[in-house]
C-alpha cells in the first residue's frame, strides 16, 4: 500500500472517530475515480458542474480541513478514490461516510467500467448516493444495479443537476438549502420570462442579432 493512500485511509477512520457536530462536516462528498474526471465532476468545462451549483447558486462551501470548517454552513468535500486501481480507498470512503457526517454523497467515474458510483453506494448503504456518468458510455455501467442495492443517477456529464439532487435530499432536513434551492429556480423561471418576452417583443431578427 502507498504511503498517501495508507495516510487517506488512516485519515478517514481518525475523522470517523471524532464525533463531531453535523455543524462542523462536509454535507456532501464528491468522489471521483480519477483527476481527470474534475473537469466534469466539479468545474464542469463548457458545462457547469458540482462545484458551480454548490458554490455560485447555493451557496455552499468546499471544506478541505475536517477539523477547521468553513464559515459557511453548508459544505461538500472532494475527493478521488478509484474502484479499480485503489479499491481500499474507496472502500475506507463510503465505509466512513456517514460517521464523518457525510448525509449524502455524488459519485462519479468514466470508462466503460464505471464502478466507482455502483461500489460506493453497496458500502455506504444507507446513505443516499448520486452516480455520474462522466461520458455516454458510462451510463449502462453506472445505472446498472440489481434490485435491491439502489443508486440514483443523472445523465452523462451533468453533475450540475447531481448537486441540485444532494441539496434537495439535504433541503428535506434543511430548511436554508430548501430556501436556497426555491430561490434559484425561480430565477430560473424569471430568466426564461424575460427571454420569452424580449424575443416576442423585438422580434427573431433584432432578437437574434444580439
Amino acid at each position: 500500500m502507498s504511503d498517501s493512500v495508507s495516510d487517506l485511509i488512516d485519515r478517514l477512520h481518525r475523522e470517523a472517530e471524532q464525533d463531531r457536530p453535523t455543524e462542523e462536516t462536509p454535507d456532501v462528498g464528491i468522489v471521483m475515480g480519477s483527476d481527470s474526471d474534475l473537469e466534469v465532476m466539479s468545474t464542469g468545462g463548457r458545462r457547469r458542474g458540482a462545484y458551480d451549483a454548490f458554490v455560485d447558486e447555493l451557496g455552499f462551501a468546499e471544506q478541505t480541513d475536517y477539523e477547521e470548517p468553513p464559515e459557511e454552513r453548508f459544505t461538500f468535500e472532494t475527493y478521488v478514490t478509484s474502484a479499480h486501481r485503489t479499491p481500499d480507498l474507496m472502500r475506507a470512503y463510503a465505509a466512513t461516510a456517514e460517521d464523518r457526517g457525510i448525509e449524502v454523497i455524488i459519485a462519479g467515474a468514466g470508462g466503460k467500467s464505471a464502478d466507482l458510483p455502483n461500489m460506493t453506494a453497496s458500502i455506504a448503504y444507507p446513505l443516499p448516493v448520486i452516480g455520474v456518468p462522466v461520458q455516454e458510455k458510462s451510463v449502462d455501467s453506472v445505472i446498472g444495479m440489481p434490485t435491491g442495492a439502489p443508486l440514483v443517477a443523472v445523465d452523462a456529464g451533468k453533475s450540475f443537476n447531481a448537486a441540485l439532487s444532494a441539496a434537495q435530499i439535504l433541503a428535506r432536513q434543511h430548511d436554508p438549502v430548501r430556501d436556497r434551492l426555491v430561490a434559484y429556480h425561480e430565477q430560473l423561471r424569471e430568466d426564461v420570462g424575460t427571454v420569452s418576452r424580449d424575443l416576442h417583443d423585438r422580434g427573431t431578427d433584432a432578437f437574434s442579432s444580439e
